[in-house]
């Protein structure tokens, strides 16, 4: 039944092989993947080991006719104390290793980007700062009504599909969190400092993005689209903008708290 609805909740495109995730659209993806069905195979032959040790002193040791004497009464032993001590310690540190190193891999930055966009997430949508175009998007809060279309009333991201893209994240008023599941990672927005990571993108398409702090009463309507396109598609968004009157960058003017001195040299001179 919980594999039925995993399937369901993935819109059934999801495999055992990926764990059931969402297929993953960037290159380190694969990265959180590998660890993440790593981690439940791990999972699932612990429950397999203490489930059949479980049955196993129920079926051997259960009472039968005829038996009325106490089994031998032991208050400790330590060979299997030591086990069951020692064996979680090590799983647990084995899981922290592999998990400290691919985070490490995956919010990396020292590459130089193709590309960076300064994401500004606010109470309830978003800002996008393209820092190598110097042009600008401010979003408006999305108006769920339940027809069709609300999608394309939705902030728009574009990145390159093949580029490095490295996504500075800001806050303007409270904690927020920058989530597309097909990049199967993300990142808080905390006001007052900055985070960062990039992705590669390997194919294009439309997905979506939303916040994944709950962050106030529309917390959920704090969505966003975000295109994965060539780049004659990307440079033509860029022009629109400029068409538009959105050039330059935003500033944290608005910011309801000013970022802290040590992350001020993370944010391009034009949008502090």
């Amino acid at each position: 039944m919980i594999v039925v609805g995993a399937f369901v909740l993935t819109g059934c495109r999801a495999s055992l092989s990926d764990g059931l995730l969402i297929p993953p659209i960037t290159e380190g993806a694969e990265r959180v993947t590998r660890l993440w069905v790593g981690t439940w195979i791990a999972a699932i032959a612990v429950g397999v080991l203490v489930l059949g040790l479980l049955f196993w002193c129920l079926i051997v040791y259960r009472h039968k006719d005829g038996d009325d004497e106490l089994p031998e009464q032991l208050r400790y032993n330590v060979p299997i104390e030591v086990l069951y001590t020692v064996v979680p310690i090590f799983m647990v540190l084995v899981l922290f290793f592999y998990t400290a190193r691919d985070e490490e891999i995956l919010l990396d930055t020292s590459s130089p980007p193709d590309n960076v966009v300064h994401v500004i997430g606010k109470r309830w949508s978003w800002d996008f700062n393209y820092v190598n175009d110097d042009v600008h998007l401010a979003g408006t809060q999305a108006r769920l009504t339940g027809q069709d279309g609300v999608e394309a009333t939705l902030p728009d991201l574009y990145i390159v599909v093949g580029e490095r893209t490295e996504f500075v994240l800001t806050s303007r008023d409270v904690i927020h969190s920058f989530w597309v599941p097909q990049f199967h990672q993300k990142l808080d927005m905390i006001p007052g400092r900055v985070n960062s990571f990039a992705v590669t993108p390997t194919q294009t398409g439309t997905f979506q993005g939303k916040c994944a702090e709950l962050c106030g009463d529309y917390h959920s309507y704090m969505l966003f689209n975000i295109h994965v396109v060539e780049q004659d598609e990307y440079d033509a968004q860029m022009e629109a903008l400029r068409a538009s009157g959105n050039t330059g960058l935003m500033t944290d003017e608005h910011n309801m708290e000013k970022l802290m001195e040590r992350d001020q040299n993370l944010i391009r001179e034009g949008s502090r």
